[in-house]
């Protein structure tokens, strides 16, 4: 007969022998948990690896983009970094805008009596849609959406779109720039001035958080080559009068011919 002493030690033992392996398997299992973790990791990174190096270098680059522009939009909200001048970046926004350039031109248009004067606003008109058309095109195909941006204000909501690449306003700046340097700037203080213009134009969408470094980039080399079509398309004033009067000769020789196919009833 065992004494109830060493009932108790035995039991204590068998205790601490439960313990001891119930310790030893969440042990185990804790190490084969982390093992599975780290297994895990090192498969997610040889995929990452594995992935073709231009899709690498494109990521890369994306990411580089995105945190370039974040450091850039400092006057995205009042209380940014540089709220105070937000109102004057948006005044040179506004400048950049297609509106104010269509109204402008039509305007000077109606108003030049020269014939030189009135063909270079004619063919700015034609430039400016061109460069509406181009860029709504290649904004539907590519669909970027926009950053975050600071739609508390009335011009805000007005003028913000959907999609940010390629950015209308650098192209449209550059466009212009280039157009003023070729057929209206003709001193050294004017070109610097419209160079100046045309690179605040586009400073001010980074600063606004209204488009990614990117799309303010491909902006200014759309705008640049925009141009140069436009250079080759170009259309004379001789060249519209003719057009103009062959469409409206065609348009009486039709009203004249279909005169003489009515029959006339007494």
């Amino acid at each position: 007969m065992s004494s109830p002493g060493s009932r108790r030690n035995s039991c204590r033992a068998v205790a601490c022998g439960s313990r001891a392996s119930s310790e030893g398997n969440t042990r185990r299992r804790g190490s084969s948990v982390s093992y599975l973790s780290s297994g895990a990791q090192a498969e997610d990174l040889s995929v990452s690896l594995s992935q073709p190096i231009i899709t690498i270098t494109f990521r890369f680059l994306l990411a580089v983009d995105l945190w370039l522009s974040k450091r850039l939009g400092v006057c995205a909200y009042e209380e940014s970094a540089w709220g105070s001048i937000r109102p004057l970046v948006r005044l040179v926004e506004f400048s950049g805008h297609v509106v104010p350039w269509l109204i402008g031109t039509v305007y000077t248009l109606l108003c030049r009596e020269s014939v030189v004067e009135q063909e270079i606003m004619l063919n700015l008109f034609l430039a400016l849609i061109l460069d509406v058309l181009l860029v709504r095109t290649v904004k539907t195909l590519v669909r970027r959406r926009t950053p975050a941006q600071n739609r508390s204000d009335i011009l805000s909501a007005f003028f913000v779109e959907r999609y940010s690449f390629p950015s209308g306003h650098a192209s449209r700046a550059a466009m212009c720039a280039r157009f003023f340097l070729a057929q209206l700037v003709d001193t050294a203080s004017m070109r610097v001035l419209v160079v100046s213009w045309a690179a605040l134009v586009s400073l001010s969408r980074l600063l606004l958080a209204r488009h990614y470094v990117t799309d303010v980039g491909f902006g200014l080399a759309m705008g640049y080559c925009q141009y140069s079509l436009v250079e080759r398309l170009w259309v004379t004033w001789d060249f519209l009068q003719e057009v103009l009067l062959m469409r409206l000769r065609e348009s009486f020789d039709r009203a004249y011919s279909g005169l003489w196919t009515v029959d006339w009833k007494l």
